[in-house]
């Protein structure tokens, strides 16, 4: 069974860009906030491992900086090239303003 942590609030979260964050654990994830929902992904680009936290968001997709690979936020999937790997999706809820995800 999976142990949620919570690893921000919501508040940390811009509407405009991810946010990187660690869990005490090492665990690198990204997070997204989409018209008031938290979606969070492994903080690592499938085609490079540069950190997707320091992609551009457009919408519901982010796009990796360093060689343009983009990914879908809510389902991980890899969208274009240079990427061909889906990048892992945690589950995630929001108790009192804390944003939670699934471990």
């Amino acid at each position: 069974m999976d142990e949620f942590v919570k690893v921000a609030r919501v508040e940390d979260i811009p509407d405009d860009a991810p946010l990187g964050v660690e869990t005490l654990d090492g665990e690198k994830l990204a997070l997204f906030k989409i018209e008031g929902e938290v979606y969070c992904l492994l903080d690592r680009c499938s085609h490079r491992d540069f950190p997707l936290s320091n992609g551009l968001l457009d919408y519901d997709q982010v796009e990796c900086a360093w060689h343009g690979a983009r990914f879908d936020i809510k389902t991980g999937r890899a969208l274009c090239l240079p990427a061909i790997r889906n990048v892992r999706v945690y589950e995630v809820k929001v108790e009192n303003g804390d944003v939670l995800v699934a471990l």
